[in-house]
């Protein structure tokens, strides 16, 4: 059993997860909102360490990164258990443990896995498909093991998380992905069981800390598409985040316990057409091939980056500039 960061003892019985926001208090042989932090003799365990559900090579534009080494492949993994309960997950069975549960997967060292990535030769680690939170101990682990290597990792993440396990993490992870699930403390509440700010102030610090960002909404039809709200949203991000602020709008469709219609493409396009008002690179994406999914210049309007089919070619830049004008890119590209 591995022993937990971040928690404090209450009594003999009893102690305080620290590591999110929710703070649970967990009693001996319970565990947290996450289900995979659970207290055994006065220790905070963390149940799912090296326990992976999932190993893979994808696409980086499938995370989705678009702005992060664009067309490389990255090694992906992930494990069990979420600090949110979101009525629509498309994950929720290694996400809320349903049948399944850390003890039952294959378990890897920090060694297993690192010359596993190496052995492949991946020069992106993706911590991903269930909340890394929640792998927390694992990740720092990995990524630190990797920290000073050619090897870079990012994490798709709900960024519910404590400033202060944040600010550890930080130095480790080079591009986040962060959900952005509505700009509404009410919906946050109703639907993920969890609360806005706190995912705010994430992506607040990812900023500060001058790591790659990416944004993605996932569009709920009638719960998180309403237009003002958006552009109140899309205002913010271009103020804090500046207009270069890369932000994916996903297209949501019924699971888990959510059996609202998919995403009507017509509202997609609204909101879109809303969010180029405020920022320079809005992507539409699980919409199969109806929105052009390429990245233009801001600046002259040239044709930087095409994507067909997580085939990405770069057509158009040279380093992190446009080829034709010189306007700088924000991102991290693998030019030749």
């Amino acid at each position: 059993m591995h022993e937990a960061q971040f928690y404090t003892k209450l009594s003999d019985t009893q102690v305080r997860c620290d590591l999110c926001p929710h703070l649970c208090i967990i009693s001996e042989t319970r565990s947290g909102q996450c289900r995979v932090r659970s207290l055994h003799n006065g220790k905070l365990i963390s149940n799912n360490y090296g326990r992976l559900s999932s190993i893979a090579i994808d696409p980086i534009e499938k995370k989705p990164l678009y702005h992060f080494y664009p067309g490389e492949h990255v090694f992906s993994i992930g494990s069990v258990g979420c600090n949110m309960h979101c009525k629509h997950c498309q994950n929720e069975q290694i996400s809320q443990c349903i049948g399944i549960v850390p003890a039952q997967l294959n378990a890897y060292s920090v060694d297993q896995i690192v010359e596993r990535i190496r052995s492949r030769g991946s020069r992106i680690v993706a911590f991903t498909y269930n909340e890394p939170i929640v792998s927390y101990e694992f990740m720092v682990d990995v990524a630190a093991a990797l920290k000073g290597s050619a090897i870079e990792c990012v994490m798709v993440t709900n960024g519910y998380i404590m400033p202060g396990p944040l600010g550890t993490l930080l130095p480790y992870i080079s591009g986040f992905n962060v959900d952005l699930k509505a700009f509404s403390d009410q919906f946050y509440k109703k639907i993920t069981g969890a609360r806005l700010q706190p995912v705010i102030d994430t992506l607040e610090a990812v900023k500060a800390a001058d790591s790659h960002l990416e944004i993605t909404y996932l569009v709920i039809p009638g719960l998180n598409d309403d237009p003002e709200e958006f552009s109140n949203m899309t205002a913010y991000i271009s103020r804090v985040f500046g207009r270069d602020q890369v932000l994916h709008l996903s297209r949501y469709f019924p699971s888990y316990q959510m059996s609202l219609p998919p995403t009507p493409l017509s509202t997609l396009q609204m909101l879109r057409e809303i969010a180029v008002e405020q920022l320079d690179h809005v992507y539409t994406g699980n919409t199969g091939q109806e929105f052009d999914a390429n990245t233009y210049c801001p600046a002259c309007g040239a044709l930087l980056i095409e994507r067909k089919h997580y085939h990405t070619t770069i057509r158009g830049m040279v380093g992190n500039r446009c080829a034709a004008c010189q306007q700088t890119i924000n991102g991290k590209f693998n030019i030749a």
